[in-house]
């Protein structure tokens, strides 16, 4: 990945330099302090426009030339570099804030605030601005940005810069103008191989694979931006059942007989892929699975069901860390007994060695740990946070969909992926069309977790 995006960022390079015949100005690769120096006279003249627009073009694509010659420690130090010297006035934000309070005429106030947002506005911003005035310019901030997040931790100027390039982002990357569309074994050669490199959930393994993906009874989409045509943002893989999909070995088997599309009732989003790590934080994906349900019900009126089989990859770690915490009622008295009969003190470090194996349990030894682990998984799910948001990456990132909890899968991948990931366990999440908004409203103002009645039972010991 780290390969690919620097490629990108020199091919990008490349083009603009032959359209305007900048280049890079020689400098260390570590950047040191004189030619640190240097470049930022360079940096003051494309942020001020010395010279008119197509001069401050010209000198963006110089100073993106010259990061791209800079070694690791060049690149922290350019960072560094836009974090403390192009940040915002603190004088003029004194300034602007004492003209605010001072203003008594609506005109004057409305003056004073423009140019106490002015002031607020880091230098640096206008610089961020030329790069995405060229040509793939957006793509280019957007792998910056994902250089950048290598460099950030444990330094707070840099880790306040990475989220100043999150909010520029998010501007470009609104909902709105986003582009769904229909990816097929017809589609460009190029943008099937992005698809292999990029998927991050179950790895395509051939373009075997890759076609078996794309066949009878699955669907594939993808979402663009105009400005970065030909590089999927997120796509989606789907599977057509008869009913919500528990087990993943029929979805990734080809060879098993499969319903034609428009015979099925239920759409399975069993694989949805972030392509750029560079837009980690972005908001691309509200309402993400309602516009591919709502092209999938208009494409095919059968469809009565949709959700997720998706994996629940924090699980294993959060239980583990429980379990080594002592966290309060981890274990309930029953399974405490149930886990280690006439020695129930040693329930929890009985399970932690199941858990923390490398190797997947014979499903002999798994057997007696279904009705625990499912409820455990349940409560991580449903009732575990960070501060309002789901802890699990993956369900908050349906829930902020507007999906509820449906249904706990026990080892529906008992694969050693699917161990790692969630101990075997797989999760559906349900997309009830009508009710989609109603649960994003509720989970994202309030923290609500939409839940079955099935997995609220599990949370009290019940049984489905």
């Amino acid at each position: 990945m780290v390969a690919r995006r620097l490629e990108r960022m020199v091919r990008q390079v490349r083009r603009w330099r032959s359209s305007d015949g900048s280049t890079p100005i020689p400098v260390d690769p570590t950047l040191g302090e004189a030619d640190r120096r240097r470049l930022c006279r360079l940096i003051d003249d494309c942020i001020d426009a010395k010279g008119g627009e197509l001069a401050a073009r010209r000198r963006a694509s110089a100073i993106a030339a010259t990061f791209l010659t800079l070694d690791d420690l060049g690149r922290r130090r350019f960072f560094l570099t836009l974090a403390h010297d192009y940040d915002h006035d603190d004088a003029a934000v004194d300034t602007a804030v004492d003209a605010l309070v001072r203003s008594r005429d609506p005109e004057d106030r409305r003056d004073a605030e423009r140019r106490l947002a002015h002031a607020l506005t880091p230098s640096r911003e206008r610089l961020l601005q030329r790069f995405i005035g060229l040509e793939d310019g957006l793509s280019f901030v957007v792998d910056l940005r994902e250089e950048l997040r290598s460099h950030r931790e444990g330094d707070p100027a840099l880790t306040a810069l990475d989220q100043e390039l999150r909010h520029l982002l998010t501007d470009w990357f609104h909902l709105g103008i986003l582009q769904l569309e229909s990816i097929t074994w017809d589609s460009p050669a190029a943008l099937l191989e992005k698809l292999i490199e990029y998927e991050a959930v179950h790895e395509i393994t051939s373009w075997a694979d890759m076609k078996g993906r794309l066949g009878r009874g699955r669907r594939c989409y993808g979402f663009f931006h105009p400005l970065m045509p030909g590089e999927p943002l997120i796509f989606v893989e789907v599977a057509m059942t008869t009913d919500i999909a528990a087990d993943l070995g029929p979805l990734l088997d080809h060879d098993a007989d499969r319903i034609a599309s428009q015979d099925a009732e239920t759409a399975n989003f069993y694989s949805i892929s972030n392509c750029q790590r560079g837009l980690a934080g972005v908001p691309l994906g509200d309402m993400l699975i309602k516009q591919v349900a709502e092209r999938l019900q208009a494409d095919l009126p059968n469809l009565r069901r949709f959700a997720t089989l998706s994996p629940i990859p924090g699980f294993r770690d959060w239980l583990i860390d429980a379990l080594d915490d002592g966290a309060p009622a981890v274990l309930t008295e029953a399974e405490a007994e149930l886990l280690a009969p006439g020695a129930p003190d040693q329930a929890a470090r009985s399970l932690r060695s199941v858990v923390a194996a490398a190797d997947v349990p014979p499903p002999a030894s798994l057997a007696p740990l279904e009705p625990v682990l499912t409820r455990l998984a349940a409560r991580y799910l449903v009732e575990e946070r960070r501060g309002a948001r789901a802890l699990d990456p993956v369900a908050h990132f349906h829930l902020s969909n507007g999906a509820r909890v449906e249904r706990l899968n026990w080892m529906a991948n008992p694969t050693v992926a699917g161990w790692e990931r969630g101990l075997g366990l797989m999760v559906n999440y349900r997309y009830d069309l009508p009710h989609i908004e109603g649960n994003h409203d509720a989970y994202v103002t309030t923290g609500t977790v939409e839940a079955a009645d099935d997995v609220r039972r599990l949370l009290t010991g019940g049984r489905p």
